[in-house]
């Protein structure tokens, strides 16, 4: 089983930036892939952006060129960093891993981005 926890969340004035952590522990050798999701009020949970362990990422069309995925396998940690944020990127973000494609096999808690216009 794999535990993961986000971290990073906040208020920020659109325009700013915010740089989400997933510290992941537990069974890591089932991890393929981790993943961030996002819910914003009253809709779907959607995929953002995923990347496997060989290096090769997957943006929705609406944040690429804004956020970049990374990992530090060593730190056994996943990064989301977003930039020019939009107050259209407000939602809750997850972090998610997993063996395959969509990675979400395992689940962080979530942590609020609120982005203010």
């Amino acid at each position: 089983q794999v535990q993961l926890v986000e971290s990073g969340g906040g208020l920020v004035q659109a325009g700013g930036s915010l740089r989400l952590s997933c510290a992941a522990s537990g069974s890591l050798f089932s991890i393929n892939g981790i993943a961030w999701y996002r819910q914003a009020p009253g809709k779907p949970r959607e995929l953002v952006v995923f990347i496997t362990s060989g290096g090769r990422t997957n943006y929705v069309d609406s944040v690429k060129g804004r956020f970049t995925i990374s990992r530090d396998n060593a730190k056994k940690t996943g990064y989301l960093q977003m930039n020019s944020l939009k107050p259209e990127d407000t939602a809750v973000y997850y972090c998610a891993a997993g063996r395959a494609y969509p990675f979400r096999d395992s689940w962080g808690q979530g942590t609020q981005v609120t982005v203010s216009s």
